[in-house]
């Protein structure tokens, strides 16, 4: 048994040592992002190039908020994906339950065909999405970037397999105890959902959040409903690019995704475990 260990040893070392080499590829652009963010923007682009600069500058911060009305992008980036995600995730999780407890016709043929939209690529809906806006009165406004990709087929399945793992005799407790459609899913099944609803949440949120295509279309007043992708568009214009604002920029916007996943940590990790288990 000794041996055994004294043998396993060796290959844990060289897989730690595998593991570390290849979160520091990944970590190295995140490094180079902040360290350019903190150089003096005459040596951004230097020769011999270097990774820090002769001056930590942290005014590059805020510069970003002087030179363009950045906090007015963070601003409408945080309404956009907060307000999506909150109905996409209600709206997954009703259909999901009505899809996986509920028994009413035609029920699979209507996933099936819900599932399908998972098929078309989101390229292709962009033009009749905008004739549709357009017909709405909504180009040009929150709703336009909020309520078209607020109805996916992708947290439906996510919630219908979940709610597939859970045991039937839940329903015929909650119905022996007198409870009704609307409290047994109340009070049994949403509780239980919660990681997965976590999880749901943080992949809309980042979605909403790092949309570019749909708000560049949709967007004519760039100061008055731009969201952060479109904001870091604008430091490339006729005067220049100002790269090290950019990447201050860039710094700044990844702090709620950030806060999200820390803040939402302990439901990932048990969503995650649940789905890999299949319920078991």
């Amino acid at each position: 048994m000794s041996s055994l260990q004294t043998t396993s040893r060796p290959r844990q070392a060289v897989g730690y040592a595998l593991l570390v080499a290849i979160a520091l590829v990944f970590l190295a652009p995140l490094v180079y992002m902040v360290a350019t963010s903190l150089k003096p923007a005459a040596e951004t682009f230097s020769s011999p190039p270097t990774l820090w600069g002769s001056e930590i500058r942290w005014q590059n911060y805020a510069d970003v908020f002087s030179y363009l009305p950045f906090q007015r992008f963070v601003l409408n980036g945080v309404l956009v994906a907060v307000v999506g995600t909150l109905i996409n995730v209600t709206v997954a999780v009703l259909s999901g339950y009505a899809f996986s407890r509920l028994r009413w016709r035609g029920r699979n043929l209507v996933f099936a065909l819900f599932l399908a939209t998972l098929m078309i690529p989101q390229d292709v809906l962009v033009i009749p999405m905008y004739v549709m806006m357009q017909e709405f009165g909504w180009v040009d406004s929150f709703q336009a970037l909020i309520i078209p990709w607020a109805f996916t087929a992708f947290g439906a399945f996510l919630c219908r397999q979940f709610f597939l793992t859970v045991p039937r005799e839940l329903d015929d407790a909650a119905r022996m105890d007198g409870a009704g459609v609307v409290r047994t899913f109340l009070g049994v099944m949403l509780p239980l959902a919660r990681p997965t609803l976590a999880v749901l949440a943080v992949f809309t949120f980042i979605a909403y959040w790092n949309s570019f295509l749909w708000p560049l279309i949709v967007v004519n007043d760039v100061n008055a409903h731009a969201t952060v992708p479109l904001g870091l568009q604008q430091f490339f214009g006729q005067q220049g690019s100002q790269w090290h604002l950019v990447m201050a920029a860039s710094v700044i916007s990844m702090l709620p995704t950030v806060v999200i996943l820390l803040l939402l940590q302990r439901h990932l990790v048990r969503g995650i475990v649940t789905s890999g288990l299949g319920g078991r």
